[in-house]
């Protein structure tokens, strides 16, 4: 099963959305949108930069 992002308005009544993995953890939270076409357009960029994103290490 795959994970799926949760679209949600949170208790300052700004939308946001969570990405939980197939588990239920979650692991990415988005910002706060004022809409909710603008948090599911959030998801949309997430979903495309995703798509070829590679993995990085970065040291402080």
């Amino acid at each position: 099963m795959a994970g799926k992002f949760e679209v949600y308005v949170d208790k300052a009544g700004k939308h946001r959305f969570r990405l939980k993995s197939s588990n239920g953890q979650i692991v990415a939270v988005g910002e706060a949108y004022e809409s909710k076409a603008n948090v599911l357009e959030g998801v949309q960029a997430v979903l495309r930069a995703a798509e070829g994103a590679t993995v990085v290490e970065v040291t402080n």
